[in-house]
């Protein structure tokens, strides 16, 4: 049974910092490309970043270069995203999701298994 867990959602202040982690089973993890997607209320799911089997390619969407990382750890068969400097349009609920292109993709349609989502809000 494939399953993806995010963790690490909550509660922060503007300029705070948070750490996601999504764990993944019942797939072979590092032949997968993984991303991370938010979904704000009223908005469509949308692309955060992307990262390829090795670690070693990612990519980005304009809005949260240079604050927010996305890396992974394929003994431990987990994708974290680190988010820094925040700011209250990075509210939303998080997910991260795999895909068998092993290279990622930044299209939703190509994502094979999502998690169930973990909330971030960030307040002044």
């Amino acid at each position: 049974q494939v399953r993806l867990i995010e963790s690490g959602g909550g509660l922060e202040h503007i300029g705070g910092s948070l750490r996601l982690s999504c764990a993944a089973s019942g797939f072979v993890f590092n032949n997968y490309g993984m991303a991370w997607f938010r979904q704000a209320p009223g908005e469509e799911r949308r692309l955060v970043a992307t990262i390829n089997d090795s670690g070693w390619g990612t990519y980005y969407v304009d809005s949260v270069k240079g604050r927010l990382v996305i890396s992974r750890d394929n003994a431990k068969n987990t994708v974290y995203l680190q988010m820094n400097s925040l700011k209250p349009e990075d509210t939303a609920v998080y997910y991260c999701a795999a895909t068998n292109s092993r290279h990622g993709s930044i299209r939703r349609a190509d994502y094979d298994y999502w998690g169930q989502g973990t909330q971030v809000t960030v307040s002044s």
